[in-house]
């Protein structure tokens, strides 16, 4: 403004702030000139803009860290829930207000990206003042002795860059849709009639419609998409894996022992009881004879084998042997009859990863007392529940997709759960959170890209083969003799 005032008094105006006459200036010229000054005076230098923002940052920083020391209880009374609880609300009610209206694939909006990371960084900041204490060396005046120094809880250590790395691929998958326009969204204002032809689940009403070429998406774009989906894959297998070790690791509540019933075949009723017991234990025909059509009939099978796992187990291990099996049942048999409901229950998990939690994981996350264990379950959580979204939009278009190239399709009803539909699961084990971490970090091919550096990935991938056969065949001295036969060609799915 000094700089302003100064031009203008060489022009011969007496001063930028004093009344303008028509003597010095023409009407239109001292028009804008005052307005500039109205403008100019509302202006902010970046000084001023930065410490307003950084203002406004304490003050929501003080907001949040208030209702975590009171507990959420905004009357002060002591009636709040635990620190764990209360963080562990905090994290999941950020990662909802932010990730709750974005249901497309498209880059996050840039503010609530850079609330998302300023926010979670502020929660996860707790957990650099969780220690343990671990002995050290220490050299001084030529003598070597041990003492005890503090650092950072072995499992957070572990566990929090991993997560944030996960956090950061899947906001970079979600950046990657920027470059993408093959397919869009239909409008709001779409009749039923066309948002049924696309639509992949009638029950999710709320979930906009994809709108893909009349003859389909292009041959790269489909593979670039099921790449996307295979990457969003690895991160939701790691962060459900971190979730599961989390929850294994927390105590069961007395309040949930209590509530139990007093043997496992009453939690399990009688029929699945029988087909637990049997000689020969078939999971996929098991199953199959189980009513699975909604999520409110899966919930319930994994709450009542949940409930029975922890009778058994309860049982294995009480000084005095007493067993609702009765004194026929050998030790061996009550872990073999264990055995197979764990592994109903990892079919279930694998199965139907976008299921509610169960009765057992509620009650843990409710009573734990340790911060650091809520932390970590809870971001792995809603890192799970948003991997799994991206996963259900990029299928949406993939059936969009299929829709448009075949018109002729059967359209497959999706209402509930009907496990019939799908195809039979062979699960060796639950992914182990630490192999899941390291693989997505040993990757060959890049984890998340956009579709013009596919395209050029693709083709340095095609070239780097060819001249690996070139030469083994040239190191062979053998001659390579075309084939008459046509060579099938695989779709990126079928590698």
């Amino acid at each position: 403004m000094p700089m302003i005032g100064r031009r203008l008094s060489g022009l011969g105006y007496p001063s930028f702030k004093n009344k303008l006459t028509r003597s010095h200036a023409s009407a239109p010229l001292e028009d804008e000139l005052q307005s500039a000054l109205e403008s100019n005076e509302n202006l902010l230098s970046p000084l001023e803009e930065a410490q307003s923002l950084k203002s406004k940052d304490m003050e929501v920083m003080k907001e949040r860290f208030s209702k975590l020391l009171l507990g959420e209880d905004m009357s002060g009374g002591g009636k709040g829930v635990p620190s764990a609880l209360a963080l562990s609300n905090a994290i999941t009610n950020l990662a909802a207000s932010v990730f709750s209206e974005h249901k497309k694939l498209e880059p996050m909006p840039p503010g609530m990206k850079e609330r998302w990371r300023k926010e979670i960084d502020w929660l996860l900041a707790v957990t650099d003042q969780i220690v343990e204490f671990a002995p050290s060396k220490q050299c001084k005046n030529g003598v070597t002795f041990e003492i005890m120094t503090t650092r950072q809880r072995n499992d957070l250590h572990m566990n929090i860059p991993a997560l944030r790395k996960l956090d950061g691929m899947l906001l970079e998958c979600l950046e990657n849709f920027k470059d993408q326009n093959e397919f869009s969204y239909m409008s709001k204002n779409a009749t039923d009639a066309q948002k049924a032809k696309n639509k992949r689940n009638e029950d999710k009403w709320w979930v906009p419609t994809p709108k893909v070429p009349p003859n389909g998406l292009s041959d790269v774009s489909r593979k670039w998409l099921q790449f996307q989906k295979d990457s969003v894959n690895q991160v939701h297998k790691a962060a459900m894996a971190i979730n599961a070790q989390i929850l294994s690791e927390m105590e069961i509540p007395e309040s949930y022992i209590e509530a139990l019933p007093k043997n496992g075949k009453a939690s399990l009723g009688d029929m699945i009881y029988k087909n637990i017991t049997i000689e020969y234990f078939d999971p996929d025909y098991f199953l199959s004879s189980i009513d699975l059509s909604s999520e409110h009939k899966i919930l319930d099978l994994k709450n009542r084998i949940e409930a029975s796992i922890v009778i058994w187990r309860r049982k294995m291990t009480a000084k005095d042997g007493k067993s609702s099996w009765g004194s026929g049942v050998s030790l061996e048999k009550r872990e073999l009859f264990e055995e197979r409901l764990e592994t109903i229950l990892l079919i279930l998990k694998h199965k139907f990863p976008g299921i509610s939690q169960s009765s057992l994981d509620i009650s843990k996350i409710e009573y734990n007392k340790d911060v650091g264990h809520s932390v970590l379950e809870s971001y792995s959580r809603i890192l799970e529940s948003l991997a799994f979204t991206v996963m259900s939009r990029i299928e949406d278009v993939q059936h969009a997709d299929e829709t448009s190239r075949n018109p002729s399709i059967r359209k497959v009803e999706r209402k509930g759960y009907s496990f019939r539909e799908s195809p039979s699961i062979v699960i060796e084990r639950f992914p182990n959170a630490k192999e899941e971490v390291e693989k997505i970090n040993s990757e060959e091919a890049p984890t998340s890209m956009t579709l013009l550096d596919f395209m050029g990935w693709q083709m340095d991938q095609e070239e780097a083969e060819q001249k690996k056969e070139a030469q083994e065949d040239i190191s062979n001295g053998k001659k390579k003799i075309p084939s008459m036969v046509p060579q099938k060609k695989f779709s990126y799915m079928d590698r």
